[in-house]
């Protein structure tokens, strides 16, 4: 059964760190473009970061730019997001998401960053 499983939220203070996690299975991932996508509450779900099959490609939402980083491991079938100088406003819902050639979505892993 192909599944997209998240890890790694948490609460953190505002300035710190956090890295999330996305394991795939039932896929041959190396031939998946990947992202990561948030959810707060009372608004839409926007993308924070893509990341094309090969890791050549990556791209990220205007609000994470300089703060957040995209990578994956195609022999571990992973794909992770390093979130710095984490601010109130990251605050969120983080979902892993198969972007093409079709979409899957996981679960998602809530991260509330707060003191």
């Amino acid at each position: 059964q192909a599944q997209l499983v998240e890890s790694g939220g948490g609460l953190v203070q505002p300035g710190g760190s956090l890295r999330l996690s996305c394991a795939a299975s039932g896929f041959i991932f190396s031939n998946l473009d990947m992202g990561w996508y948030r959810q707060a509450p009372g608004k839409e779900r926007e993308l924070v970061a893509f990341i094309n099959s090969n890791g050549y490609r990556r791209e990220y939402g205007d609000s994470v730019k300089g703060r957040f980083t995209i990578s994956r491991d195609n022999s571990a079938s992973r794909v992770y997001l390093q979130m710095n100088s984490l601010k109130s406003e990251d605050t969120a819902v983080y979902y892993c998401k198969v972007v093409r050639p079709f979409q899957h979505w996981g679960q998602g892993t809530q991260v509330t960053v707060s003191s």
